[in-house]
């Protein structure tokens, strides 16, 4: 049983590209709503938690929808090709909003985020626009999410998953980096009253790259036909063990064991990614309005620790299982916010580094092992749908985080909350994965060790 790394990379091309994306979302709207804009933390963070709220209702609508698509392209592909197209091209006109926006801050002489929302009450058209943009952004988004990580499980043997979602998140992590490059290129975290059209258009071309390759390589229909044989070969269900009565009938429920087990794991999703997104959903405005550091090349940094422990990552998953990997990631993750608590202003940047580079791994080895345990669950054909749980939680959790976070920012400080507010719901989702008894992986015994490298 050997992991095929060259087709799952080229299938983590649609996560590089959405991956991409998001990196630059983060790292510049909020700039934008706070600094163009004038709008207040908690007002920033409601609108930042829009992707989430739409997430929540469209990843499972279009998870499933793909489900049952039927195309010579394969199931997933025509989500991604529509999806990609339509948000990448609105980006591009949410940054000509925001630049006409800018020339009236600039024109009024605004040196502030009172004077820039004075600005913005005159005449709130721009803002309107831009929200407008915004949402059919995040819709032509919200289309293709599911569909593109439903994929990796639709042309990958059960066991291999965790393996292979490392590769995935790796060449996802590929993506975010290119993009932090590109910030420091453009100096994004240097002017608050700066341009953004040349910095979205580089990183729109990362994205058709990525797309491309992946339009002209991936097989999809082949490639997951080719699965499912490679499954019946070594006698592999893609349905739990529950499914399976006594006369070879199948039902499409879950036992009341697993079907506990898939809350414990969606509720740890949900408290990991709340305590997760507080910080990367903010940590631009954090660095640059409070700290005074460049966010991007710490964000680089943290993004290269999770580049270096996805695949012994996934490699430890495959002996010692998902779910005590997973307890270890979180106890990293936790550490790293609780270190972050106490560095400020007049802390030398360096330090923020470790800090980072903890939380990289910590990440790195929770999301390698987390929606693989999610999908474990799926009946066979089900795996959008199951995809569509995941991310549900996740984008759920994502409403909460930036909107509770921005209130308390606004009302005790952000220097006094930010990093122990992501701390404390990290240290809840060690709690509720403790309990969860199904959908981790069965190790493997290898009969040699150059199957360590290549099989699970």
């Amino acid at each position: 049983m050997k992991l095929n790394y060259k087709r799952t990379l080229l299938v983590g091309m649609a996560f590089f590209l959405i991956t991409a994306f998001w990196q630059a979302y983060d790292a510049i709207v909020p700039l934008i709503l706070t600094n163009h804009f004038g709008l207040s933390q908690t007002a920033s963070g409601g609108i930042m938690s829009l992707d989430n709220v739409l997430a929540v209702f469209l990843l499972p609508i279009f998870g499933t929808i793909s489900d049952k698509v039927n195309t010579k392209y394969g199931k997933r592909t025509p989500f991604i090709f529509v999806g990609t197209i339509i948000s990448v091209v609105s980006f591009m006109v949410l940054t000509f909003i925001d630049n006409y926006q800018l020339a009236r801050v600039v024109e009024a002489g605004a040196s502030d985020v009172e004077t820039a929302f004075d600005i913005t009450v005159n005449n709130p058209l721009p803002l309107v626009g831009f929200i407008a943009t915004l949402l059919v952004m995040l819709v032509a988004m919200a289309t293709f999410r599911s569909p593109a990580v439903a994929l990796m499980p639709d042309v990958t043997i059960k066991p291999l998953r965790s393996k292979a979602n490392a590769i995935i998140n790796l060449t996802g992590t590929a993506g975010g980096i290119i993009v932090l490059v590109l910030g420091m290129i453009f100096a994004t975290s240097k002017d608050h009253y700066m341009q953004y059209t040349g910095y979205v258009f580089a990183v729109v071309c990362v994205m058709l790259v990525g797309f491309i390759v992946f339009l002209l390589t991936v097989k999809e229909r082949k490639w997951a036909d080719e699965m499912q044989q490679e499954a019946k070969k070594y006698g592999i269900d893609d349905s739990p063990a529950s499914d399976l009565q006594t006369d070879g009938s199948r039902v499409g429920k879950l036992s009341s064991a697993e079907f506990k087990s898939l809350i414990l794991i969606l509720a740890s999703v949900a408290l990991w990614y709340i305590g997760y997104n507080s910080i990367t959903s903010k940590y631009s405005v954090y660095a640059t309005n409070v700290l005074g550091f460049d966010f991007n090349l710490t964000l680089i940094i943290a993004q290269a620790a999770a580049i270096v422990a996805y695949i012994p990552v996934g490699i430890i998953a495959s002996k010692i299982g998902r779910k005590k990997s997973i307890l270890a990631g979180v106890i990293m993750l936790a550490a790293a916010f609780f270190i972050g608590m106490f560095v400020t202003s007049s802390t030398p940047e360096f330090i923020m580094f470790p800090v980072f580079i903890l939380a990289g791994i910590g990440w790195a080895t929770i999301n390698v092992n987390s929606f693989p345990m999610a999908v474990e669950l799926a009946r066979n054909g089900n795996t959008g749908k199951y995809t569509g749980y995941y991310y549900t939680s996740s984008m759920a959790a994502q409403i909460v985080a930036p909107i509770l976070s921005g209130v308390l920012y606004d009302l005790m400080g952000m220097e006094n909350v930010f990093f122990a507010f992501g701390c404390v719901f990290v240290c809840f989702s060690f709690v509720t994965m403790l309990f969860v008894k199904h959908g981790d992986s069965k190790p493997i015994e290898k009969k040699s060790a150059i199957e360590h490298l290549d099989v699970d």
